[in-house]
């Protein structure tokens, strides 16, 4: 058997059960904080634990994805690495384009011909 597939075999098993124990300390910090802070600050329900895993799963998909995409920048930064590939030409012309589209008029030192 090849040393790849043997080391699949043995992280296999190991993978679903860290990942199954990371879910129910998950689901269990949830049920914790839930039942320690809503009940007392807005008199909302105590939840069982299944409901506080319920809850994890649904935040996750509503805020957080799955983690398909791959790391994400922020669009700040992907602006800033966008600008330091152009020319100062194609500079100048991308401000020029930005001010027509949100209604900006050329500052003082600019000309209204450009």
């Amino acid at each position: 058997m090849r040393p790849r597939i043997r080391k699949l075999i043995w992280m296999a098993p190991f993978a679903i059960v860290a990942m199954v124990a990371f879910m129910a300390l998950g689901g269990y910090l949830v049920l914790l904080l839930w039942n320690w802070l809503l009940p007392a600050l807005f008199g909302i329900r105590l939840i069982t634990f299944w409901q506080a895993l319920g809850i994890l799963v649904l935040s996750r998909i509503l805020f957080g994805g799955f983690g398909w995409r791959g790391s994400r920048r922020p669009p700040r930064r992907m602006m800033e690495e966008r600008c330091d590939r152009m020319t100062p030409e194609e500079r100048e012309r991308f401000r020029a384009r930005m001010r027509e589209f949100f209604g900006f008029e050329p500052s003082p030192g600019e000309s209204k011909g450009q």
